[in-house]
Formats: structure tokens, sequence, C-alpha cells
């Protein structure tokens, strides 16, 4: 059996409910082309199995992920990358600001910030850089 390419991880702290966990993982799996179209998810079995969370939970977010076309099920094959999914984030787009993500996540961790600040504080940057519209579909 072929190993899906993405593992989900859930934050049981951070107030996001499980299923839109799952499914911002995959957008962002597929925006930074660790999700490529045609590559399959885990089988909500997989999941349930990984997470010990409900069945319904990972139905619930491939449901969402396939209604805004990141995805589409084939039933008795599985849950796949849709061909017409948001293309991927260039790498030269993205890498030099990660490194200056980095660096500024080292300077807040120098000054003292814990995780939960450092969340807090680029929340509070992405509230005020993004409307309301733009947040609700990341």
């Amino acid at each position: 059996m072929k190993v899906p390419p993405i593992r989900f991880r859930l934050d049981p702290t951070s107030g996001v409910p499980t299923y839109l966990q799952l499914v911002q993982q995959t957008k962002h799996a597929v925006r930074y082309a660790m999700l490529r179209p045609g590559d399959r998810l885990p089988t909500a079995r997989e999941v349930v199995e990984d997470l010990a969370i409900n069945p319904n939970t990972v139905l619930k977010a491939y449901r969402e992920l396939e209604r805004e076309g990141f995805v589409y099920s084939r039933p008795g094959a599985g849950t796949f990358v849709a061909d017409d999914a948001p293309a991927p984030l260039a790498r030269s787009v993205h890498q030099p600001l990660r490194r200056s993500l980095d660096r500024w996540i080292a300077g807040a961790h120098a000054a003292g910030l814990d995780r939960e600040s450092v969340v807090a504080l680029i929340t509070l940057a992405l509230n005020d850089a993004f409307p309301e519209k733009e947040a609700a579909r990341a």
C-alpha cells in the first residue's frame, strides 16, 4: 500500500474545530506542493486510526475540501487532490518569506516570547492585514 503524502496533526489547544484543522492542513499541503494533483489523501479509516477521532469528522473535512475544489472522491478508490486545485506557491516566493519568518520567530523567542505569545502576535497581525472575508477562506 502506498503511504499517503500527508500525515495530519491535531492541536487540541488551538480552539479550531478538528475538521477545520484537517481542511487547513490539506490546503497548506497543496499550496506548498507537498500534495499534488492525483495524490490520494489518507482514507477516513487511516485518519481515524492515526488520530483517534470520529470518522464523521474526517468525512466532514473531506466534503468541505471537495466543496472548495481542492479534492474529489471516487467511491471505493478514495479521495484525491483535484487536477484543478489551486496551484502551489512558487518556491521563489515562499522560500525567502519563510527564511524571514524563521528569523523573526527566532528573534521573538530570544526576546522571551513563548509559542502561545508568538501565535497570538501573528494572529493579531494577520487579522489586521487581511479582511474577515479573506481569513474565512484560509
